[in-house]
Parts: structure tokens; sequence; C-alpha cells
């Protein structure tokens, strides 16, 4: 990137013709004293300035404005043309000052009217300009010196403003034909010299200055571009305050500057016949200053709420800050983004100066925004520092001197399961490090690119809350995650992959739990198959993100592809299993209804035991069937039994644990070898000693009771 842009260096061209001392007719008011005029006082009769003195009056405001905000490396070069050249000052920095410039152009004198027109000419000045700018600046030669080998860098660029009287548009074209011959003779000049530099690009503006109450004969023109080097725009205007409004609005787009309207400075009036003592009013004072000063009011919108017309010119915006009352103490500190230099556009008015004044003997001002409604927001404050004022920019966000805010208060709200341990894994991971930007690896990428693209690639599918993804949380995806990420896979990578991805399917098979988070959501959350098919979508969406780096990653996802396809087994396996979770879950709840209301009968609660024994025989014969599937657990066989008596029914509602009791009796008797005595017990009642009574010749009964 080249450093010094146009606005470093400006050659201003003043036309000092016979012409140029013509009236502007803009009259003036001398007699002020019109109410006190005693009798027989002649009145005095209004005088006009010369178009001379508009145009020196004008380029000094532009040149006060330029030193107030850029004391340094903004520099002027300042030509008068007549029947010859005069170059007040030179491009060093100590020439640079507007009481240097005034004092040469009291030498200069005003033009003389009864000077030969012939004999003079602009012409003298431009050319000049262009030599001018051609020499190299102090800044120029030290960037020079200090870059060495990449001097090119070090670019010349200049303006040139030229401030005369054309005669039509044909003299205005024929003048900037000349200043393009020029800038070509002066740039085969100096690309043989060391002490000259050529021009690379030149903005040329002319103001075309004639008097009120004629016609202009030249027309404005916006900026045009001649050739490569030179690019010319034309302003024709009116001599006095519409002169000075045109060079206030040049003099901020050439240098980046932005207006600021200082409203309701109170301030004490001069007192008259009509006024009482401490009387006060109001004033406004407007500043310009750097447009960076008002970046907060970009970047919130707020800047088009604040701007309103500058009462100086209608050609220019301005935006309004409000004096805020009570001021305060320079010794308090107040947290700054940006301090500004500032430069009143009315420097000689009475509101300009006692505000200058009143700044300079230490004080300081807080400016707020106007609001129709709301609380103040105190945006802007003015103070000085060594003999010059700045617009101080206040932070009106929360400042970064508190103690940093949690990682909860974020702009997601209150979050706070952030993966903040993986997030610093991911930044171990992408360090960098010094080194050569010549290296360079086979496809020509520098270190630079090669550390972007690598950064790309990690941040193409990376959750930021644990909440939000599934397999992050999973450490059996970690090995897949970590390798999918590579530029370059190898066979090796690829077969780690698909053993990640196995794993995963023996986890489904097996219906492991997975890390999924139930926050915000009501009951137990998703059902594992709901799990299982959350998992394999964002895995798919993670691979798919790197499909494209080469076939390679291909192969991994079409892994997943084939082992997400299930078998006609696998599927009715799953359907059953789904249609199981849903009975067992309709059960509870009606169990849980049954306890409140009392509804529920036993009949309706063991026929749903029926058919859930039957689902879960069916489902082992599937599972046996199956050749993915494994072989089941070897179980002891049940003990033929008699069937037992089915349980007496209640009258009236059963609770649910007398279901479960009873289930849970029924379950346990398969599963031992009953007791002889309750075998051959009647109505579940068996009678002791049987082998004394049959011994005595007893006999038992079937009611139980010995007879003889």
């Amino acid at each position: 990137m080249r450093i010094f842009s146009v606005s470093h260096k400006t050659a201003f061209v003043v036309d000092h013709c016979p012409y140029m001392a013509e009236s502007s007719r803009q009259l003036i008011e001398c007699d002020m004293l019109t109410k006190s005029r005693s009798q027989g006082v002649i009145p005095l009769a209004p005088v006009s300035k010369s178009l001379w003195t508009c145009a020196i009056e004008c380029s000094m405001e532009y040149c006060r404005i330029l030193y107030d905000v850029y004391p340094t490396k903004k520099l002027v070069n300042y030509i008068v043309s007549d029947s010859e050249v005069h170059i007040l000052n030179s491009w060093k920095q100590e020439n640079q000052n507007t009481q240097e410039l005034m004092t040469a152009l009291a030498a200069v004198g005003p033009p003389n009217p009864r000077q030969d027109p012939e004999c003079c000419s602009v012409l003298h000045g431009l050319v000049a300009a262009v030599e001018s700018l051609c020499k190299i600046t102090e800044y120029q030669h030290e960037s020079r010196t200090t870059l060495m080998d990449t001097a090119d860098r070090v670019a010349n660029r200049g303006r040139i403003i030229c401030l005369t009287n054309a005669k039509s548009d044909t003299h205005v074209r024929m003048l900037e034909d000349c200043v393009l011959e020029t800038i070509q003779e002066q740039n085969k000049r100096a690309a043989g010299s060391d002490r000259l530099m050529p021009i690379q690009q030149c903005e040329l503006v002319l103001v075309h200055i004639y008097p009120q109450g004629e016609e202009t004969l030249v027309s404005d023109r916006q900026k045009k571009e001649l050739s490569s080097v030179l690019s010319s725009e034309v302003h024709s205007v009116r001599a006095g305050r519409y002169l000075a409004g045109k060079l206030n609005v040049l003099v901020q787009q050439h240098f980046d500057l932005a207006s600021t309207t200082i409203t309701n400075i109170p301030m004490k009036v001069r007192l008259t016949e009509e006024q009482h003592a401490n009387t006060s009013a109001n004033y406004d004072v407007e500043l310009l200053h750097h447009r960076d000063a008002h970046i907060e009011f970009i970047k919130s919108g707020d800047l088009h709420m604040a701007g309103s017309t500058s009462r100086d010119s209608g050609l220019k915006e301005t935006v309004t800050l409000k004096w805020c009352t009570p001021r305060t103490n320079s010794v308090e500190l107040h947290y700054c983004t940006g301090a500004y230099r500032i430069s009143p556009v009315d420097v000689n008015s009475r509101p300009s100066s006692c505000l200058t004044n009143f700044l300079l003997n230490g004080r300081s001002v807080l400016l707020e925004q106007p609001r129709k409604s709301g609380s103040k927001v105190i945006s802007h404050m003015l103070s000085s520092h060594g003999g010059e004022i700045f617009l101080h920019v206040l932070n009106s966000t929360r400042s970064t001197l508190e103690d940093p805010p949690s990682i909860s208060e974020g702009c997601g709200g209150r979050v706070t399961d952030y993966r903040i341990t993986d997030f610093g894994e991911f930044m171990r991971e992408n360090r960098l490090t010094p080194f050569p930007e010549s290296m360079v690896d086979a496809a020509c990428r520098t270190p630079v690119e090669r550390a972007k693209f690598q950064l790309e690639r990690h941040t193409r599918y990376w959750p930021m809350i644990i909440s939000q993804t599934t397999i992050f949380n999973m450490q059996a995806v970690v090995p897949l995650a970590n390798l999918i990420v590579k530029d370059t896979l190898t066979d090796e990578d690829v077969l780690t992959c698909q053993k990640t991805v196995y794993n995963l399917v023996d986890m489904e098979r097996k219906s492991d739990p997975l890390p999924i988070s139930t926050a915000g959501s009501r009951g137990k959350g998703p059902k594992r198959d709901e799990q299982y098919r959350i998992m394999w979508n964002e895995l798919e969406t993670l691979v798919k993100a790197h499909v494209g780096t080469s076939e390679r990653h291909q192969r991994v996802l079409d892994c997943i592809s084939a082992c997400r396809s299930k078998p006609p087994e696998e599927e009715e396996r799953k359907k059953r299993g789904r249609k199981r979770e849903d009975k067992e879950d309709k059960t509870e709840k009606n169990g849980k209804d049954t306890e409140e209301k009392g509804w529920t009968t036993d009949s309706e609660r063991l026929k749903g035991v029926m058919e859930r024994e039957k689902d879960e025989q069916s489902e082992c014969e599937i599972i046996k069937d199956s050749p993915d599937s494994p072989e089941p657990l070897n179980k002891k066989p049940r003990l033929a039994t008699e069937e037992q008596q089915p349980p007496e029914k209640s009258k009236g509602p059963v609770s649910l644990l007398t279901l479960w009791t009873n289930r849970i009796t029924q379950a346990n008797s398969r599963k031992h070898q009953e007791f002889a005595g309750r075998l051959s017990s009647v109505n579940s009642k068996a009678e002791l000693y049987q082998h004394l009574k049959e011994e005595n010749g007893m006999d038992v009964h079937e009611n139980g009771k010995a007879t003889r």
C-alpha cells in the first residue's frame, strides 16, 4: 500500500492580474452609529471588496482551518501569478503558518488595475505549481530513506487549487491542457533526477470568481478524469460570502472533515438601553474537525437524526450537540475513544471567541445529543491540551476499563453452556507462529493463506453451545472429528473414520444412551431412536461440509450413508421397540389416572401385560433370526409348574401397587421349583405331619379334617 495521499501537498495559485482588482459588488456598511449620530454628520458610504481581496481572505481561511486540524504532514505551497511568479513559501514545515503567508501577501500588494492585461496570465502560476509538486518534501524524503528497498511505495500526489476569473469554458480547457502538458514534461525531467519525483496523481480544482449581479460565463463541472495522471473539476462562484462557503465545503471534502454545531451556549450579552443587567442569551458555534469524531453516530445509525443544515452554507451538513450544564472540571477523568483538533468556522465572531477563551483557561464542556424523549446521552467533550482545543469522543456504551462481562452476558443472551473447553483446544490447534513469507507450498500458497484456509476448514461446522450438538459431546466421535477437518486424508485415516462409524452402529444396536441435552424441554426428552437419528444427521452434516476436499473424504461419507440404511428385519425390530415404548408410556399414564380417578379395571391391566409379553416373545424371535444381531444370552429353562390360580379379583378400582405386585409374583413363580406342600395343598392350606396320621390309620378328607 502506497503512502502519502493527494492531501499531502496542496498548491494554491491565486490570479494577480488587473481584472482581479474589480469590485465584488458586495457592499459592507461602515456607519454603525445610526441611532447616536448627531445633527449635521454625513453618513459614511458603504464599501465593497475586490475580487483579489475575496480570494485572499477565503484562501487564508482554507489554510487556517487546515493548519488548525492538521498541524503537520498537510502542506500548502502558496503561489501568486501575474506577469511573473511569486512563490510565498516552500514545503518546509517551518513555513506552514498563516502569519508568514499574510506577511508575504502584504509584500505582494493588491493587483495594479493599470497594468497591461496581455502581460499577465495565471498560466505562469499553474506551471510553477506543477514544478513545485515534483519537489520532494521532508516527509517524503524521510520515508524514502527509511524504506530503502521499498522506496517505490512512497507515492507523489498533490492538488492544485486555482482562484481566477476565467473568460469562458474554452479558456478553462486551455488551462487544463497547459497543466497536463506541464505534468508530462516535468515527469520526464523527474525520471532522471534524484531530487525530483514524478507526479503519479494530480487533482486540479479551478474556482471561477465573478462579481455579484453578473452572469457567469463559465459553467460548473464535476470531477472528470483528463488522463491517468490528471483529473479536473470546475466551480463557478460569486465573490463574497458565497466564495467563503464554497471553500469551506472544499476544505471538508479534501481533508475528510466534518461539522459540529454547539447549541445553547449560555453567554452574557452587552448591555443596551433596552436590556437589563445580568442578561444572557444562548448562542451557537460551528466547529470543524476530523470526521472520525462522528464514527459512533455512523455505527449506531443516529447520524441522520442529529444532522441539520449549516447556518453559513446550505451545501454542507452539521451535527448538532447541546451544551450540557453543569460544566465539568479538567481534573475529572472520562473514558474517551478519540480526541480530534477543532477549528471554529467563524473564528472572529464573539461566540467563537468566548468559547475558545473559556476552554483555553482550563475548563471542559460536556456535550449531549439532543433528544425529544428519554435520558440524555453525553457523547462528546471539549477540552484543551497544551494550548490546543480537542473534541473528545466519550464512550456511551459499556467501558472496556470495567470488569470484563460474564460469558453469560454475550450476544446470545443468558447462555451459560458455551463450549469453552473445546474453544480453548480449538485456539491451541490454530496458533500462528512467525514464518518466512517466501516459503510456499505446492499450491503456491503463502503461510498466511494456508493459515486462513485451515481456519476456514476448522470452522465450517463448529457449534458454539453444548446443547446444540451431540457428536462433539461424544468421546466415540473424537477421532473422526479430528481427522475430517484435515486437508488430506491417508488410507489409515479413512480406516479410522470407518471404525468410528461402525462403533456408532454398534452403540445404536445396543441402545446405548446418548448425551442429548434436555434443557428447555418437558418430559424425558426425545426417544432413543430419535436421539440416534439426530446424531446421524449431525454427523452427516459435519462430513458433508468437508466432502469436497478430497476423494477420501467422500469415502467417509459413503460409509456413513451405507451404515444408515438398515435391513428390513432391523427396521421391523425398531418399529416393534417403538410400539412397546409407546405402550409402556400409555400404561404408566393409565396407572396414574387409575390412582387419581379410580376407573381403570384389573382386566384391562392384565390384558396390557399379556400383550407386552407376546411382543417380547416375537421380538426375541426376530432378534434370533436376524443375521446382524448377536446371539441372545443363555437363560435357565423354566420348570413346568401347575398353572397358578389367578389373583382374586377385587371389587372396585385396583391400585398400581397391586397390579405391580401381582405381575412380579407371577413372573417369579416361573423361575423356581414349587414347594411340594404348596402343590398338594387345598385352598393354599397344606396338612402337616401326614405320615403320622397314615400310620395311625386316619384318613384325610378333602376338608382337611381327619376321620376314622
